[in-house]
């Protein structure tokens, strides 16, 4: 793997490739079973949102290092219709579709860095990092 892959989400299948590749780049960079976990499962949530809302979308997969870490870096980025209010979007619960309302929340709780770009009609950018300890 490099130091980089961007991956196409359109389809189920395709968010299982997320996972294996996150899951492959997390145990490269050297996270623990604990933090794989957690970071492939927001990878699953994300990615799954991308499809779900979206239509689909993509995700860059980075092994980033800031001099005293390595981590792994999701940006996952869709043209979707974007999401009109982001504070109620992270709210946990919140939902426009049948599920628990707890992806975008839960994810954020999941990662050390979570960063959501969106506005309607402009797609999103979610950007997640994980860091090894």
């Amino acid at each position: 793997m490099t130091t980089s892959d961007d991956l196409p989400i359109k389809s189920n299948s395709d968010v299982v490739l997320v996972r294996q590749h996150v899951r492959t780049a997390a145990v490269n960079v050297g996270l623990s079973l604990v933090d794989q976990t957690k970071v492939v499962t927001a990878a699953s949530e994300l990615a799954r949102n991308a499809l779900v809302y979206a239509g689909g979308g993509q995700v860059r997969i980075e092994i980033v290092n800031n001099g005293i870490r390595k981590g792994l870096r999701l940006a996952f980025s869709d043209t979707g219709p974007g999401i009109p209010d982001i504070p109620q979007a992270l709210t946990d619960g919140w939902t426009t579709g049948g599920g628990l309302g707890l992806g975008l929340s839960g994810s954020r709780r999941l990662v050390d860095e979570f960063d959501l770009q969106s506005a309607p009609g402009e797609g999103t950018l979610i950007t997640v990092t994980k860091w090894a300890r």
